[in-house]
């Protein structure tokens, strides 16, 4: 089975949030991911990604329906 990796850089591209947003979703433990060797480098695997998308969409839809989230323009 080959994985697939992300940056961070490429995560924010794809979310378009900052490189900062996608750290804070790391930290936090929204996003999981893996840091490669001691240099700090880190990758975000396509599963993960799509896990931390898919609990958003749920996330969201709940708020919306109780009302939670109204969504304007």
């Amino acid at each position: 089975m080959e994985r697939s990796f992300y940056t961070i850089a490429d995560v924010a591209d794809m979310l378009k949030v900052s490189h900062g947003a996608v750290r804070n979703l790391i930290n936090n433990g929204e996003i999981k991911a893996i840091q490669i060797g001691g240099r700090g480098l880190w990758r975000i695997e396509e599963t993960a990604l799509e896990n931390y998308i898919k609990e958003q969409y749920q996330q969201s839809e709940e708020k919306v329906k109780s009302g939670e989230a109204l969504v304007n323009d």
